[in-house]
């Protein structure tokens, strides 16, 4: 199998350890009506239709256990942490009496048919397997088994089922059941949905990244190399394939196999690759969020939009039946017109997203031209303040090019007022380190963290960063 030698970097903080992002609120904490919820015993089942008949759903049992442990760990009152774990145990439990057995390995079914209405050739008849549930379950075992609340023969039990949970992932497609293939050209995939010949599947993206927090949990916590070199493997395949994930401006393909655009999953491919950045230390992965995140910003993002003085062009789009994450046939122009402002001005703005086939625009909120939207233009229209920060860790380097080319950096306050500049230049191409990238003032920008220019924000479109050119 391919790897490309990523390292685990297993002393994170533990804000950004695996699903700490995460925690199950507590008003959630006794799920009691809808299709998923609690049974006499705290087990977390799928009711489909309404029924009263429950059925295991191994992710949503991973899940919900997940979340618990996420906010146990935070928890400070002593009624509600006890009930936290209470719930995450009951999943586990329940894990591990439906379980069964094959091939030395731990498997989970889901007890309920089960066919995709969008992707086609995912049709499955209970019982079926997933990749996607086979490694979050292996976060939960491992994750339980790490609390201090958890007794020394709980703890030993625990880790003998992430054992079990472990070994499906080191199997392959040979055999019944299955979630793992190698491709005809060496990478290694861990399939959300396995098809039913070998090797056939829908290639999911984000089933395969949480999948791998499993092999990210097991290893941290028991310095197994095998979990960290199937961990290597998985995210060579990721780092391979990111070019077919990527949607260029527009929203992420869901799977490799249907290619189909997922409005709703586009942020979920932002979050799992920072986490990747962060559990390899690799700038590949974070070069990888860069471009998701001006391929289709998060959209909620409000504030106040800078205008120069001129002539300025705004829009009506026909974008009400998709909102926020509208699909392309919803972003049909419907008129526009041209302003012209005296003196520079400003106008609130409710939204900051991309307009398909077209650039980022925002939403005027208040004032004459509510409703319409305007482009995003460095120095014309722009949104005021820092958006969209991503932190990385470890740091990254810039590099300043050489020639003596002049690049202006700045400070910038709470309001996106600009502080303080620096204009430097350089003889030859000079480093930085930087600890994030935003949307300063309408522009991506680097945060320098060293030198006489930490603090300071430069453009991105002025300097160049590991792993190749920047979007600017």
């Amino acid at each position: 199998m391919n790897q490309s030698g990523y390292q685990l970097v297993t002393d994170l903080p533990e804000a950004m350890l695996p699903w700490r992002d995460r925690p199950t609120r507590w008003e959630n904490v006794s799920p009691s009506t809808g299709p998923y919820r609690l049974n006499a015993a705290g087990e977390y089942l799928y009711y489909p239709d309404g029924g009263t008949a429950g059925f295991d759903h191994p992710v949503g049992q991973a899940q919900f256990g997940l979340g618990c442990i996420a906010s146990y760990r935070t928890e400070t009152d002593a009624t509600r942490k006890a009930l936290f774990l209470t719930r995450a145990r009951a999943q586990a439990e329940r894990l591990i009496a439906q379980h069964v057995e094959s091939r030395d390995a731990w498997w989970f079914p889901y007890g309920f048919d089960f066919t995709h209405a969008v992707h086609s050739g995912v049709d499955y008849t209970a019982p079926w397997y997933s990749g996607m549930a086979q490694g979050e379950i292996l976060s939960l075992f491992v994750q339980l088994a790490e609390l201090d609340a958890v007794s020394t023969e709980d703890r030993a039990r625990y880790m003998a089922a992430a054992d079990g949970a472990l070994a499906s992932l080191l199997v392959h497609d040979e055999a019944e059941p299955w979630c793992v293939n190698v491709d005809r050209s060496g990478y290694v995939w861990i399939q959300e949905y396995p098809g039913a010949t070998p090797g056939a599947g829908d290639y999911t993206y984000n089933g395969m990244i949480f999948a791998m927090f499993g092999l990210y949990d097991y290893a941290r916590a028991t310095g197994s190399e095998v979990a960290a070199d199937l961990y290597d493997a998985c995210a060579t395949t990721i780092a391979r394939f990111f070019p077919l994930l990527r949607n260029t401006r527009w929203h992420s393909f869901y799977c490799q196999t249907h290619r189909i655009p997922a409005p709703t999953y586009h942020q979920h491919h932002i979050n799992l690759l920072t986490q990747l950045h962060r559990q390899t230390g690799s700038p590949d992965f974070a070069e990888d969020v860069d471009r998701l995140v001006d391929d289709f910003p998060a959209p909620g993002v409000s504030g106040t939009v800078a205008f120069e003085s001129g002539n300025h062009t705004l829009y009506r789009f026909d974008t009400a039946a998709g909102g926020a994450w509208a699909a392309a046939k919803d972003d049909v122009l419907l008129e526009s017109k041209t302003v012209s402002f005296s003196q520079d001005t400003a106008a609130p703005a409710s939204m900051r997203r991309r307009i398909h086939n077209r650039g980022i625009y925002y939403l005027i909120s208040a004032g004459a031209y509510t409703g319409w939207w305007v482009g995003e233009s460095w120095s014309r229209a722009y949104l005021r303040g820092v958006q969209l920060t991503t932190i990385y860790r470890p740091t990254r380097t810039v590099t300043f090019p050489g020639g003596n080319v002049p690049v202006d950096t700045f400070k910038v306050g709470s309001d996106g007022t600009v502080t303080s500049v620096k204009t430097v230049s350089f003889v030859n191409p000079s480093n930085a380190p930087t600890d994030r990238r935003a949307i300063v003032n309408g522009r991506p920008c680097f945060q320098i963290t060293a030198g006489g220019l930490t603090g300071y924000w430069v453009p991105a479109s002025a300097v160049t960063i590991e792993s190749g050119p920047v979007l600017g």
